[in-house]
């Protein structure tokens, strides 16, 4: 089934593929990447094109600028006298999430600046996190009435669990720095800013680089192993073996192990 033509006319992202590799920029650096209405529909829309598009095969997730990498929901879109409907209520993260798009071929973030607040619905979805050494990451929804729900939910799996307590109560009265954050288990890799987008884009062009098939049902493993009991994620992990591994990929990866040219390593 043929997917979605590339998105026309975007305002507030960009999109660049080269080399099996699509960059995705978040591109609002004078509101300082905050999202509104438009973005989320943007944002969901590349994530869809790309889902579909068999050449990319991972995807690197930035902010433009040096500032911010995203600042959460832009205010000027928050209704102040809404009442919300828990029945009803649309939440953004369903557009800005890849993994909520159904997205599922690597994501790596290079976080450039402040990521805060609506910032985690990308972050929580992204599988690396290479952050620049200036970047902060902290959560106001609290201090300006707002209850952090959603955001803290989705960075439960994948940072440590009394970080999250803290950043989330301490609102906006505390900020992690990038070291303090790669220690909680949210980024990976602590980079000069200068060089935070060829860190990210170096990992993304490492892992297209291989079999696209086994890359994506190991993704799939990985993610089904932290949201499914122990044995359902063992059940599913038959169906993702089979559907991930081909004996073409094993042929080659046979005759590469074979060979001298086996991979190239860099210690971390």
């Amino acid at each position: 089934m043929r997917g979605p033509e590339r998105p026309d006319n975007l305002g507030t992202v960009l999109l660049d593929v080269a080399e099996h590799v699509a960059t995705v920029t978040l591109n609002r650096p004078e509101l300082l990447n905050a999202f509104d209405v438009q973005m989320q529909d943007e944002v969901a829309s590349v994530w869809q094109y790309l889902r579909h598009d068999d050449d990319v095969r991972a995807i690197v997730l930035t902010g433009a600028g040096d500032k911010a990498f995203c600042v959460g929901i832009d205010r000027a879109d928050i209704p102040l006298d809404a009442e919300f409907d828990p029945y009803t209520y649309e939440d953004p993260g369903k557009k800005l999430g890849p993994k909520s798009q159904g997205l599922w071929k690597p994501v790596v973030a290079a976080v450039n600046g402040m990521a805060c607040g609506g910032a985690f619905y990308l972050l929580a979805e992204c599988d690396i996190v290479v952050s620049a050494a200036h970047a902060t990451y902290f959560d106001p929804h609290v201090t300006y009435g707002m209850t952090a729900s959603y955001e803290p939910i989705l960075l439960a799996g994948r940072m440590a669990f009394g970080d999250l307590v803290r950043m989330t109560l301490l609102g906006a009265h505390e900020r992690m720095s990038a070291e303090t954050a790669r220690a909680a288990g949210l980024v990976s890799e602590v980079v000069p800013a200068s060089e935070v987008l060829e860190a990210a884009d170096r990992l993304a062009t490492t892992i297209a680089s291989q079999p696209p098939a086994s890359v994506q049902a190991s993704l799939r493993s990985l993610w089904a192993a932290r949201s499914l009991s122990y044995e359902q994620a063992l059940g599913l992990g038959n169906v993702l073996l089979q559907l991930g591994t081909s004996s073409h990929a094993l042929r080659q990866g046979q005759e590469s192990f074979a060979s001298e040219q086996r991979a190239s390593w860099r210690l971390r």
